[in-house]
């Protein structure tokens, strides 16, 4: 909790707080955000947003401003989520637990055994720090336990790290670094495979100067001018597709562009195709459709590919099949207006809500955001139950971290088997990697894969899209070399136990 150990002449922040949040201006702040809220909601946020003003009113932040602007902050960032006012009740009151004296038997009696639980998950979260590997590692593992309990302490988390990434510059020079790093290595890859592309994004873009100084001047300085020159040559393309969807009867709920994230831009200009090339980079301002339904989003990418070419293997369906966080969209790549080649993404509100805010959108586990009772969640959150199942079995504080980055948290790709069925993996996975996430025996058995119709050998890096299928034999048993080939810690684990398990 970030409060600064000199107070202040009680009754000048009393007056300070006063001018700055007055209650009725705070909670309409929140409410406005929110679709129809209740009575009951209002007047829930209304005390949550009282109390949790009074229990901080004799703090500062870092930045000498009211401490509460910091829960004020976070609970806006919820209500964007629509989150409900439960989260947000809790949001404002986040860190009472922590330098205020307010009990958790206060909060019980006051807010009920659901909210304090919340505030009692995310104080706990609160304690973690990023330092040293042992100790990281034991976070994270608390981390995950905390979402497999109730994924909306992690939520609370999520809005709580992003307002202290925006407000960073305050915090003591020896602290940003290792705050910043813990956002890029853990906060940011969590929101993503939450599908909370806004949040993730964010984060990053906060992070990144603290944690790549240089390389964040040097992006800086790649794209000086750059935005104002696409957006101009972008405005051409719109008015054309606004022209011939209207010829086609088709009104579009809304077409604007999208910039990309200077992080995401940043790890795309290390890509060996775009070679730190910013004219390389299609999509650094994306024209974004939105439509009300998906039967338009086909209809206008074929009215597009009318007007102009699309560039060979760029386009990409995520509406049939979605990536495996739940994104759906559909993109494409054309050559514009005077061969200015740009990226169009089409999507239904629906989806473009889903791609912002990803699991807080949709709502997908159960209304309490617990596993249903059968321990299970929605499909887009099943890593978290097997995240929780491996860590159980790996003992050295380096195997779960290295599980952790490439199993969870890399780049992903996914690729069907013959029936159509997506097999999620890292990125840089190969065959081998698919086999063992198809069925341990298929693993055991390989001999060889096709991809796309073509055999391959087994240690042949997949693509996204590829279709696979494993060819096996039957008695094999995989070699030792393989370990060489494999991304996934659940490969490697069941080569060993299978070289162990069976004569030579």
């Amino acid at each position: 909790m970030e409060v600064n150990p000199v107070r202040s002449n009680q009754s000048k922040i009393d007056a300070e707080m006063s001018k700055t949040f007055r209650t009725s201006n705070g909670v309409n702040e929140i409410i406005h955000i929110l679709k129809n809220p209740s009575k009951n909601d209002i007047e829930l946020i209304t005390r949550a947003f009282e109390f949790a003003r009074q229990a901080h009113k004799d703090q500062k932040r870092f930045s000498n401003e009211p401490y509460f602007i910091h829960p004020f902050e976070t609970a806006k960032t919820l209500s964007h989520l629509q989150l409900g006012a439960k989260m947000i009740a809790a949001g404002l009151l986040h860190d009472v637990y922590e330098d205020t004296g307010v009990t958790e038997k206060e909060i019980k009696k006051e807010f009920g055994e659901e909210i304090a639980f919340l505030i009692e998950g995310a104080t706990k979260l609160g304690t973690l720090k990023y330092r040293g590997i042992e100790r990281q590692i034991e976070n994270l593992r608390k981390m995950f336990l905390a979402m497999a309990k109730d994924i909306r302490v992690v939520l609370i988390k999520l809005a709580d790290r992003l307002h202290n990434m925006k407000t960073l510059q305050y915090v003591p020079k020896e602290k940003q670094i290792r705050i910043a790093k813990e956002t890029l290595e853990i906060y940011a890859p969590l929101a993503s495979r939450l599908g909370m592309g806004e949040i993730k994004g964010q984060l990053e873009d906060l992070a990144f100067p603290y944690v790549y100084p240089e390389k964040y001047k040097k992006v800086m300085e790649a794209i000086k001018g750059k935005y104002e020159e696409k957006e101009k040559k972008l405005s051409k393309v719109r008015h054309e597709i606004e022209k011939e969807l209207k010829k086609n009867n088709i009104q579009p709920v809304k077409i604007d562009s999208r910039v990309k994230h200077i992080y995401s831009l940043f790890k795309k200009l290390q890509r060996p195709e775009v070679n730190m090339n910013i004219n390389n980079v299609y999509d650094l301002i994306a024209l974004r459709i939105l439509v009300e339904t998906v039967e338009e989003c086909y209809k206008i990418l074929g009215i597009i590919h009318t007007l102009w070419k699309p560039l060979p293997g760029r386009i990409k369906d995520y509406i049939a099949v979605s990536k495996p966080n739940g994104y759906q969209s559909i993109h494409t790549t054309i050559f514009a207006t005077e061969g200015e080649i740009t990226e169009i993404q089409i999507r239904t509100e629906k989806m473009h809500e889903e791609a912002e805010h990803g699991i807080a959108a949709h709502w997908a586990y159960t209304e309490s955001g617990k596993p249903d009772e059968g321990g299970k969640f929605h499909p887009h959150l099943a890593w978290v139950n097997q995240l929780i199942e491996w860590q159980k079995s790996i003992s050295q504080s380096k195997d779960f971290l290295e599980t952790l980055r490439i199993d969870f948290f890399k780049d992903r790709v996914f690729c069907f088997t013959p029936k159509g069925d997506v097999i999620d993996l890292p990125e840089g996975a190969t065959a081998i990697d698919f086999a063992y996430a198809v069925h341990t025996e298929i693993g055991n058995t390989a001999i060889g894969a096709m991809v796309n119709n073509k055999f391959v050998s087994l240690d042949s890096v997949l693509k996204n899209g590829d279709i696979v299928e494993i060819k096996t034999q039957k008695n094999k048993k995989p070699s030792m070399e393989w370990l060489g080939h494999t991304k996934t810690s659940f490969a490697r684990k069941q080569i060993k136990s299978a070289r162990r398990l069976l004569p030579d």
